[in-house]
């Protein structure tokens, strides 16, 4: 089952008490079961209009455009997430080129400890992990999305059998995401991120390029069939040195 905050899980069941109330019924808050829900609540994962999120970077800005119909859990999860400014400082910590970038994990200690192990649902796979498609990283156990997250270098459509499931794409900016310095490759340590933060990162990796900033900058508008391409950045095109690894969730070291 996936985990939510204990203040969500009792406000999920007052509402649950207050429902059988109006209808003269009772219930027992200790033999209660709660279906498995994201930490926004049931009713996040019912809006359907695309947004659009700005990142402000070391390397530079890009867009993305979200849309719920492609992963309405990720979706939600994502906006809960930009909301608290949860993203502002991580640092692109896992970067291969031709395959991917990954980050996700906070600076904060306190903030991993929260929310490293608040999983959501899985959604349906309904859109390719192809060039400039952005996907929450997992690893193979059900139900196991929290924070992090990656954007597609190039065509991994193997991914999808394998359940991650993209629910945005960049739509501005690829090439400054194409830019993010990749020099540690994979090489910082996750459990230490969730011991440290970027105490650890900035200490042994102090190049790695980060978010000063991730907000949503519209609700609505247009939808995007694919990302804008900059010059130089390319289309859907395969890349040139496909990895076979998978982006995963921390290991809970």
């Amino acid at each position: 089952m996936a985990l939510r905050s204990k203040l969500t899980t009792r406000l999920y069941l007052g509402c649950i008490a207050l429902a059988l109330a109006s209808t003269g019924m009772s219930c027992n808050q200790n033999t209660t079961e709660v279906p498995p829900i994201q930490t926004g609540g049931p009713e996040a994962v019912e809006v359907a209009d695309p947004y659009s999120v700005l990142f402000e970077t070391t390397k530079g800005n890009f867009t993305v455009e979200v849309h719920p119909d492609w992963s309405p859990n990720g979706a939600s999860r994502f906006r809960e997430l930009i909301e608290i400014g949860y993203f502002d400082q991580c640092r692109f910590f896992r970067v291969l080129p031709g395959f991917m970038v990954q980050w996700g994990m906070s600076g904060d200690p306190k903030m991993n400890s929260q929310w490293g192990d608040n999983n959501i649902p899985d959604d349906p796979v309904k859109k390719s992990n192809t060039r400039g498609y952005m996907t929450f990283a997992k690893t193979g156990m059900p139900n196991s999305r929290s924070t992090q997250l990656f954007i597609n270098y190039g065509n991994n459509a193997s991914l999808d059998s394998q359940g991650f499931s993209p629910f945005a794409i960049v739509t501005d900016g690829m090439n400054v995401v194409d830019g993010i310095n990749s020099e540690y490759g994979e090489r910082p340590d996750q459990g230490m991120i969730t011991r440290a933060g970027n105490q650890y990162l900035t200490q042994n990796f102090p190049r790695l390029d980060y978010i000063l900033k991730a907000s949503i900058v519209k609700s609505g508008g247009r939808t995007a069939n694919k990302p804008v391409t900059d010059e130089g950045s390319g289309g859907d095109e395969k890349p040139e040195a496909a990895s076979s690894e998978e982006p995963v969730e921390p290991s809970g070291e």
